[in-house]
């Protein structure tokens, strides 16, 4: 009979009075599951840490949540965008485990209920995934930001099967990672936040639950690729963890310089409008007419990409030129909002949000996706739109 445990990345180890058991595994993968029963059933633990935060806990423990979603406060708070890169996660998490009719998380969700089954405590250890997108994306340049970017589009589209063997070689590292490929490799900062932070931030959070409960034996099911990290920080970390905890969970201010350079770009096309009326009604009117269209038809462009409304489409072509009078409130906030109001989102689309996101047409499908699609979509629509603009009416200018 095959031993799950057998060619199982496992370490064993002892800080104090406690003793650790890692758990390496993929997060998709029959293996893996096996293995967090086998040990659950071989050995004996006074608690079970698994690699999640209390947002993905509360996913696995309760798959409705998606429905008590209101996308309206979604858009109005500015987090279209980070809803839409965790389902885009989740996407490239699901679209593995399509192949092999196994849920994404599996492993986590045995490690769950086995320590249900036994009455031990559930320690959740991981950091909150919008704040470690979030620290990626602002510890790098525009380049690496748009690799991040392109690593989740990538894990939306892509749609190479994968060999079983392949799933299993993701016990060499962590999903996050394997979805910016080379690119967490190459970029220390981009590794760091992805891995690294994340190393840091669990093993305190073992400690944190280790002084504040008499265990002795605690097994940690992690993903692969923090195995070895874990492993050394639970030797020679020295930091009080709460303070260290709460360094590791700052996300940093966003650069002020893109903001700068936005308001200098809409004070130099004001101020060549402006020129553009010296030098007569007609000349001004000209100016005024390109900001209009261009702006205004690149952000509409955008909301028909996603398939909106066509009065989501008018509303994008209306706000985006007003973008001067409406410092804060993005272009695609309304158009969003304006879908969201005309096409509700009905039982079935949040029944069907994860399975239809796996699938890139299935963003269009989706009311829900749809939605976050036309935010996403007027944005880009609005910056492209509102340079081309601006370049116009300065080079008629001159």
């Amino acid at each position: 009979m095959h031993d799950a445990l057998a060619d199982q990345p496992i370490a064993r180890v002892r800080r104090g009075d406690v003793e650790y058991v890692l758990l390496g595994t993929a997060h998709v993968s029959r293996a893996s599951v096996d293995a967090v029963h086998a040990l659950v059933e071989r050995e004996s633990f006074d608690a079970i840490a698994v690699e999640l935060c209390e947002p993905r806990y509360q996913s696995i423990r309760d798959p409705e949540a998606f429905r008590r979603m209101d996308l309206f406060q979604v858009i109005r708070q500015g987090k279209a965008g980070l809803v839409a890169a965790n389902l885009a996660l989740s996407a490239f998490q699901r679209r593995l485990a399509e192949q092999f009719g196994i849920e994404p998380g599996a492993e986590m969700k045995a490690a769950i209920d086995d320590a249900d089954a036994r009455g031990l405590p559930v320690w959740l250890i991981d950091r909150e995934i919008g704040t470690t997108l979030k620290r990626a994306y602002r510890s790098v340049g525009f380049l690496e930001r748009l690799s991040i970017i392109g690593g989740l589009g990538g894990g939306l589209l892509t749609r190479e099967e994968v060999a079983e063997d392949e799933i299993e070689k993701l016990k060499q590292g962590d999903l996050l990672g394997s979805m910016f490929s080379e690119f967490a490799q190459e970029s220390p900062p981009l590794y760091d936040a992805l891995i690294g932070e994340r190393d840091r931030y669990m093993t305190a959070r073992l400690r944190q639950y280790a002084s504040e409960s008499n265990v002795r034996r605690v097994l940690v099911v992690i993903g692969a690729g923090h195995l070895a990290g874990i492993e050394k920080e639970l030797v020679a970390q020295k930091e009080i963890p709460q303070p260290l905890l709460e360094k590791l969970s700052l996300v940093p201010p966003a650069a002020s310089w893109p903001k700068w350079l936005a308001a200098a770009a809409f004070v130099a096309i004001a101020a060549a409008i402006g020129f553009a009326f010296t030098r007569g009604a007609r000349s001004g009117i000209e100016a005024l007419q390109t900001w209009v269209v261009f702006s205004g038809g690149f952000a509409a462009l955008g909301a028909i990409a996603a398939a909106a409304h066509p009065l989501s489409v008018l509303t994008a072509f209306v706000a985006a030129p007003l973008k001067p009078f409406r410092p804060g409130i993005p272009a695609s906030a309304f158009s969003a909002g304006v879908e969201a109001w005309l096409r509700k989102p009905r039982v079935a689309d949040f029944d069907s949000l994860r399975d239809d996101v796996a699938h890139w047409s299935g963003w269009w499908k989706n009311r829900i996706a749809r939605t976050l699609l036309n935010f996403l979509f007027v944005t880009l629509g609005t910056m492209i739109g509102s340079y081309v603009a601006g370049f116009r009416i300065i080079k008629n200018l001159f």
